[in-house]
């Protein structure tokens, strides 16, 4: 299984992230190069490791996919609807554990926590049917990408 070993973000058009969006960003770039799986699914198309580069163009998320030699390898423009609920629920239960982490017992704050990971796989689910066909990836690359999204989808 091919991986991604370089993952940029273009967010040059967006408004500076938050403290706390820019730690989950780093964190998930983070883990995303210490262990991803991610395959062109096409029988013709060019083999990894893959460098990719996640932006927002004319209201479509765009998958910028070139080999580690700098050749491209493919490029996907997918809608942001279908992503739009989940990652509104998911900026939202954000809020609500951020919130509790600062003044909730550990009971009340591990369930936040596990509604938001529901909704985090909710939305790695979506992306995987959206790039079904296109791309072949593992769920916690998936989670890791939809995370990235995230911050793209908001506007930093």
């Amino acid at each position: 299984m091919s991986r991604i070993v370089q993952i940029d973000i273009d967010d040059s058009a967006l408004p500076p992230p938050t403290p706390e969006i820019e730690q989950e960003r780093r964190v998930a770039v983070y883990d995303l190069l210490e262990d991803n799986s991610f395959e062109l699914a096409r029988q013709d198309a060019a083999s990894g490791p893959y460098r990719l580069q996640l932006a927002i163009r004319e209201k479509r998320l765009v998958f910028d996919i070139k080999t580690d030699a700098d050749r491209q390898a493919a490029e996907f423009h997918l809608s942001l609807a279908p992503f739009r609920q989940v990652v509104k629920d998911y900026f939202q239960i954000c809020e609500s554990y951020f919130e509790a982490v600062k003044r909730l017992p550990p009971a009340q704050i591990e369930a936040i926590d596990m509604a938001r990971r529901g909704i985090h796989n909710e939305g790695a689910r979506v992306l995987q049917e959206r790039l079904e066909d296109k791309v072949i990836l593992d769920i916690d690359t998936a989670r890791r990408l939809f995370t990235l999204i995230c911050v793209l989808h908001f506007g930093g």
